[in-house]
């Protein structure tokens, strides 16, 4: 008679309890990831094999599996936060050694490193290749994410697209009459700011006068000022002024879709020299007004904020209203992510076991996207732990019942005579 069959069940509903236990204290820690006890029945070997009327000494516990299943998304106050929808883990950096987590509870640090609550560095891409609009097309160099917290250096003006309709049924203006400071001279204005190397905003306004139309075309001239002082839109020995021609369907002409200004004094900035690019401009009737208006100017900006995007771009946002790209977090995946070692602290270890990592940006791959602003919750569904906690108890209590059971028997066998 044995007390081994027991003897088990009671330290596996022991393992089983503590398992349970550990998910619910987790309920509230973010991108906790739950376990279960998985077990296996045991069987004493014998020297020819298992006989046909072989009984069971137990059970063991053969493993605790994570489950990486997906937690709920909730919004925080921090634009720091990130939590990662779909597989992946964010890459941290812990004193050399790298870690993995779902737990994306980062802020700042004072030298603008990114890190957790625990203070490890999160990892990532921290050269960033942008096209002439600023938007990412290429990342390289992964190391640690820091935000860089010096000033945006201010940029002179060099190019501006401007997009108009002029009123086709307005009266002719001639060029000898024309005078910035008498509107009946001209037909259209319209003022922009521009800046120059120094950040310094300065007021460009363009006179626009309808000076000549043919069956076929119709010829606008465009006279430039900067601060009330004319540039000189034309090419060495031309006319300052440029002319936008029109053909008999309101389309500007490409060969006067652009041109750009003599170089213009400044000081103590450098000179200023624009091309501007009137490309989709149209003379239609109606009133003329701007459709659109772009220039690659800007003021010295300070950092006020920054916000991470769904593809896990780091921007920095400025107080000249400007918003830059600065880094980008990567996501590492595993073939295996159930070996994944936890080390404690919302971190894990990879082992040989969980395949190699495999790095992409968010939402590229198998990749999940993130959110910024949120957290995942844990994964623990607290009413089914709740009711699997009652059924282990009774397991346990089932086990003790098994070890009574054999002491009774052993009792009624020492007490014959």
């Amino acid at each position: 008679m044995s007390f081994q069959q027991g003897l088990s069940g009671l330290a596996g509903a022991t393992k089983n309890l503590d398992v349970i236990g550990n998910n619910i204290a987790n309920v509230a820690t973010a991108g906790f990831k739950q376990s279960r006890a998985e077990f296996a029945d045991v069987y004493a070997s014998s020297l020819y094999g298992a006989g046909g009327i072989q009984v069971g000494i137990g059970t063991q516990v053969l493993n605790v599996a994570q489950q990486f299943t997906q937690g709920n998304i909730s919004l925080t106050n921090n634009p720091l936060d990130v939590a990662i929808n779909g597989d992946g883990f964010f890459r941290l950096n812990d004193r050399g050694a790298v870690t993995y987590s779902r737990n994306g509870q980062f802020h700042l640090d004072k030298d603008g490193y990114l890190i957790t609550n625990t203070g490890l560095n999160v990892m990532g891409y921290t050269d960033l290749t942008l096209d002439v609009n600023n938007n990412v097309i290429g990342a390289a160099n992964l190391g640690n994410i820091q935000i860089d917290l010096n000033d945006l250096q201010p940029q002179a003006t060099s190019s501006m697209d401007l997009v108009l309709n002029l009123d086709a049924g307005v009266s002719l203006k001639t060029i000898a009459g024309f005078d910035p400071n008498t509107a009946s001279t001209y037909n259209f204005s319209s003022t922009f700011t521009i800046y120059d190397s120094l950040g310094v905003d300065h007021q460009l306004t363009l006179y626009y006068l309808n000076t000549a139309d043919t069956a076929t075309t119709s010829t606008w001239s465009v006279y430039a000022y900067v601060n009330g002082s004319q540039l000189d839109l034309g090419a060495a020995g031309a006319p300052v002024y440029h002319d936008l021609v029109f053909d008999n369907t309101g389309t500007l002409t490409p060969a006067t879709a652009t041109t750009s200004n003599q170089p213009f004094a400044v000081a103590p900035a450098q000179d200023l020299a624009i091309a501007f690019d009137f490309t989709g401009t149209t003379q239609y009737a109606g009133d003329s007004g701007v459709t659109a208006v772009s220039q690659d100017g800007y003021a010295r900006g300070r950092v006020i904020g920054v916000t991470i995007d769904e593809n896990g771009i780091v921007n920095g946002r400025y107080t000249n209203g400007l918003t830059r790209p600065l880094q980008q977090l990567v996501l590492a995946n595993f073939r295996n992510p159930n070996a994944l070692v936890p080390l404690g602290n919302n971190q894990w270890a990879a082992i040989s076991e969980t395949g190699s990592e495999v790095l992409n940006t968010p939402g590229v791959g198998i990749a999940g996207a993130v959110q910024a602003g949120a957290t995942e919750d844990a994964n623990v569904d607290l009413t089914g732990e709740l009711v699997n906690l009652i059924v282990a108890q009774r397991l346990y209590q089932a086990n003790a019942q098994t070890i009574r059971a054999q002491d009774q028997i052993l009792q009624t066998l020492v007490n014959l005579r």
